[in-house]
C-alpha cells in the first residue's frame, strides 16, 4: 500500500474480514487508528497504527488463493462459534477466509484468500461468473426437468427467478449445472420446485479453477497459467 485507502478496504486487503463485516466492526467501536475509534469513511497511510480489537493489523504482502475440496459437515465461515468451521478446519497459518459458501451438506471446491477486492470481485454476481456442480438427486432425470432447471426457476421463498443456466444429464439420476449466480441454496431449491431431492450435490469448478484430482480435505496454491487466466477473467 503505497497511498491511503479507505478503513474497511484496508481491513479487508489485510485478510481480517470482509468490507460488509469491516463497516459492522467500526459502529461497534471495534476498530481504531492511531488510538482513535474509527468511523465509516475514515482512510489509512501506511504509517497508521490500525488494531482491531486488542490485535493490530498490517497489509499482508503475499497474495494467498488456495483452492480447497471442502468435506461435507465443514461449514464456510470464520465465525470460530461454530465448532465445524472451514478455518480452524483448515488450520493455515496464515489468515486466510473463504471466498462465497458451499453449503455444510454439499463437498467440493471452495476457494480461500486473504484478498479481500480479490474475493469481491470473484463474488460479484453482476460479472456471471460461473460454477460448475455434479448433482445427484432421489429419482430418475426426465428432459422436462432439464428443460425446466435450465430456463430458470422461481423460488417463491427468496422472491426471485434463477437466471437460466446451462443443465445437462450425466447419468440416470445425475445432472450438471453451471450457475452464474449463488443464491443461497440455489440449487436445492430449485430440485425442490420440482419435487427432487437432492442426494449429493459436489461443485468441482469456479470460473477456470477446476478441482480435479484435488483430494477431500486438502488444498493446492493458486499459481502460474492458472492465476494469470483467473486474472484475465476478472478484468473482463
Amino acid at each position: 500500500m503505497t497511498e491511503s485507502i479507505r478503513i474497511n478496504k484496508y481491513l479487508s486487503e489485510a485478510g481480517v474480514c470482509s468490507r460488509r463485516e469491516a463497516d459492522r466492526q467500526i459502529e461497534r467501536g471495534i476498530v481504531t487508528i492511531n488510538g482513535r475509534t474509527a468511523v465509516m469513511g475514515d482512510k489509512v497511510c501506511p504509517s497508521d497504527e490500525v488494531m482491531y480489537g486488542k490485535k493490530r493489523v498490517s497489509m499482508e504482502e503475499e497474495v494467498i488463493l488456495l483452492a480447497v475440496n471442502k468435506p461435507s459437515g465443514i461449514v464456510c465461515t470464520s465465525e470460530k462459534r461454530e465448532k465445524d468451521n472451514i478455518i480452524d478446519y483448515m488450520n493455515y497459518p496464515k489468515r486466510i477466509y473463504p471466498i462465497g459458501r458451499l453449503d455444510k451438506n454439499s463437498h467440493g471446491l471452495i476457494l480461500m484468500t486473504n484478498q479481500g477486492e480479490l474475493a469481491n470481485q470473484i463474488m460479484r454476481s453482476r460479472n456471471y461468473h460461473e460454477k460448475e456442480y455434479i448433482v445427484k438427486v432421489n429419482k430418475d432425470i426426465t428432459d422436462d426437468f432439464l428443460r425446466k432447471m435450465s430456463g430458470g426457476v422461481h423460488l417463491e421463498e427468496l422472491k426471485t427467478t434463477t437466471r437460466p443456466c446451462q443443465v445437462e444429464k450425466v447419468g440416470k439420476r445425475t445432472f450438471r449445472i453451471i450457475l452464474t449466480q449463488g443464491l443461497n441454496r440455489q440449487i436445492r431449491r430449485m430440485c425442490e420446485q420440482f419435487q427432487y431431492r437432492v442426494l449429493d450435490l459436489k461443485r468441482v469448478r469456479i470460473m477456470n479453477i477446476c478441482l480435479g484430482n484435488l483430494k477431500e480435505g486438502t488444498y493446492r496454491k493458486i499459481t502460474g497459467q492458472e492465476w494469470k487466466d483467473l486474472q484475465e477473467q476478472l478484468e473482463k
